[in-house]
């Protein structure tokens, strides 16, 4: 059984599965699908074309922990969502968030508040986006990449699975902490291979390479390939691997 507010707008060639809950002020554009077992929280606004799968909440609240350092108690701006844009299964979409046209965001991921993602990009297989983060365009963040809170990722990035963004040089002790956060910064067209861990405010810069399992300690220089535990620089990046080489690189 599914239950639609009285004030939810629906579109054209509006479709949804079973037990849907749509509340009060969701707005949907035309030819929105939503599947099973989906939650529409207050105000949203969906763009046309949309593909929402089973088990999916969007426009969720945050809580806040006692202990929590980054997330603020305060009025949050509904959920804004795009044209074109897919959202896997079991994916938890907070409020307070913008995603632009023709972002693709994977099963069973997480984004939260506070957070914007530019347009075609992204956000792969259970991807956590954490609160007060900037995704640009054409930005492709790969399965199980953590991006911690605080964080800025430009256009056309690379972020391979399973890496880790970091924000806080304390761990979690002291309370002098809290002046101090700040998640890396990775300039356009950096990548980042998988596995690798990049400390609180570390500026990856444009088109640099990290390797496969390294660990950034310090600023990276533009166009160069680094590589260990710590990262240090080894050469260049190939001239046929810079971004504004690519064919699908639009200044």
């Amino acid at each position: 059984m599914n239950y639609f507010a009285e004030t939810f707008i629906k579109g054209r060639n509006f479709s949804s599965g079973y037990n849907v809950i749509i509340e009060d002020g969701v707005v949907l554009g035309d030819n929105v699908s939503v599947g099973n077992n989906v939650i529409i929280k207050k105000d949203t606004v969906i763009g046309n074309n949309c593909m929402i799968s089973d088990n999916t909440v969007l426009g969720k609240e945050p809580f806040s922990a006692a202990n929590s350092a980054t997330t603020e108690k305060k009025q949050l701006k509904p959920l804004e969502i795009g044209n074109n844009v897919t959202i896997g299964a079991s994916c938890v979409i907070y409020r307070g968030l913008v995603i632009s046209d023709s972002v693709f965001i994977g099963d069973l991921a997480s984004v939260r508040e506070d957070v914007s993602i530019g347009k075609n990009t992204i956000i792969g297989k259970g991807v956590t986006v954490e609160n007060k983060t900037f995704i640009g365009n054409y930005v492709k963040i790969e399965t199980e990449a953590y991006v911690t809170a605080m964080s800025t990722i430009e256009d056309y990035c690379f972020i391979a699975p399973e890496v880790t963004f970091t924000n806080d040089n304390f761990l979690g002790r002291t309370e002098d902490r809290k002046k101090f956060f700040k998640g890396p910064v990775v300039k356009k067209g950096a990548r980042i291979g998988a596995n690798s861990t990049i400390l609180p405010g570390i500026t990856i810069a444009e088109d640099s390479l990290i390797a496969a399992g390294s660990v950034v300690t310090k600023n990276t220089a533009p166009g160069k390939i680094y590589l260990g535990v710590p990262a240090r620089e080894i050469r260049n990046v190939p001239e046929n691997q810079m971004l504004i080489n690519q064919i699908y690189y639009k200044e």
